[in-house]
């Protein structure tokens, strides 16, 4: 995670708070925390190579990134063999070693690639774009080259996109906070550890986001983004009403900003709803959505992940309900079985949302038998036993 605690104690510092180093930067509570690292914890051995490596936060960054590109290269090693990467051609990268990877919606033998290439790429846009001052548009695309894929325009996901959120980390973490690519970086390091699961280290991640916007007077929409962040976050580590309070104040928050059509309001609508269902306030749930899902339909389209979560999220409430009928549970079947097949054509079938999606129309299915065993258990209870021996032809 990013430096925000004492290296001694782990007292929480967030990104001002606390004493520093004066020669790597390296972050303590005050002077008793520092001397003890010093005379007891192997600071005066490791202090000079800090310092070297570009300070506290640097060093930490590099060797984060250098671990989670090994995990993201482990995890792809049965699907990369024999194959070679996009973008330099070589099997192994010329200067890491690093295997290849391949975490978006390529299929085939579309979209290996090495990590170090990505961030190569994705750095030399970014660049390009500042020194042109090509606009904000051409900006926001280059900058999308750090998280989404160039060949199939999906998004990275899992350890392939939490050793890209380092990547970006440590090659931006030294620019001033008022600079907005930082932060930018920042909310990918987040996204990634979430989706590889490291969510205690995102919790830090998207705290130090809110509280770095609020000090230097971010914009609404600025705050609303890291608020949903944070409580996507909460709701991981299943902290729901917590979660559930922060979405309420960002739903309401986005369609006073920019109505209900922005597509960040549907997906405050989507998180909102999530809460709910996981908190079993299922008739809410269910309202929310299908006010929110037409829309989402309408401005995305029906291939859009927010649409098919929408619509997973209104699935797993009718199944849910205690009070659903079997024409509830067959909708939540025929509801899931659509969007499975939607999403694994467009992301494949190694997507996340995919195999979510397949986990919840089990449920959903097995809901469906037990229930239609359960009518025909009752239907034959209701049988007097002169209909049950009744001669059909006679």
């Amino acid at each position: 995670m990013i430096l925000t605690k004492c290296a001694v104690c782990a007292t929480e510092l967030g990104l001002s708070l606390g004493k520093k180093c004066g020669r790597c930067s390296t972050r303590y509570c005050g002077p008793e925390c520092q001397v003890q690292h010093w005379k007891e914890g192997g600071h005066d051995t490791l202090c000079k190579p800090i310092k070297k490596a570009g300070g506290a936060e640097q060093y930490n960054a590099n060797n984060k990134y250098t671990e989670a590109v090994a995990v993201a290269a482990e995890a792809c090693a049965d699907d990369t063999k024999g194959q070679t990467c996009f973008i330099c051609t070589q099997a192994f990268h010329w200067k890491t070693k690093e295997g290849l990877v391949r975490g978006c919606a390529c299929r085939g033998t579309s979209g290996f690639v090495h990590v170090s290439c990505l961030a190569e790429q994705a750095k030399i846009l970014v660049a390009e774009a500042e020194e042109n001052n090509l606009g904000d548009k051409a900006f926001d695309e280059r900058f999308q080259r750090w998280h989404t894929c160039s060949l199939c325009e999906q998004q990275y996901h899992g350890v392939v996109l939490c050793a890209l959120g380092w990547a970006c980390w440590k090659t931006y973490l030294g620019r001033p906070e008022a600079d907005w690519i930082p932060g930018a970086a920042m909310a990918l390091l987040g996204s990634g550890l979430s989706s590889a699961d490291h969510h205690e280290d995102a919790l830090s991640v998207e705290e130090a986001i809110l509280s770095m916007k609020q000090r230097l007077g971010a914009s609404e929409e600025n705050v609303l983004v890291a608020q949903s962040n944070l409580a996507v976050t909460y709701g991981e580590l299943g902290n729901m009403e917590k979660a559930l309070s922060i979405e309420r104040d960002v739903y309401s928050g986005r369609l006073k900003l920019n109505g209900e059509e922005y597509p960040l309001t549907l997906q405050a609508a989507y998180n909102y709803a999530g809460s709910l269902v996981n908190l079993r306030r299922l008739k809410e749930a269910k309202s929310l959505l299908r006010r929110t899902m037409p829309v989402a339909r309408r401005i995305f389209g029906e291939r859009n992940e927010v649409t098919l979560r929408m619509r997973k999220a209104y699935a797993v409430a009718l199944y849910k309900d205690d009070g659903a009928t079997l024409d509830d549970l067959r909708e939540a079947v025929t509801t899931l079985e659509d969007a499975e097949r939607t999403a694994r054509r467009v992301f494949g079938g190694a997507h996340p949302l995919v195999t979510m999606l397949e986990s919840k129309l089990r449920c959903a299915g097995a809901a469906l038998v037990a229930r239609e065993v359960s009518a025909i258990r009752e239907a034959m209870a209701a049988m007097t036993p002169s209909d049950a021996h009744d001669d059909p032809s006679s």
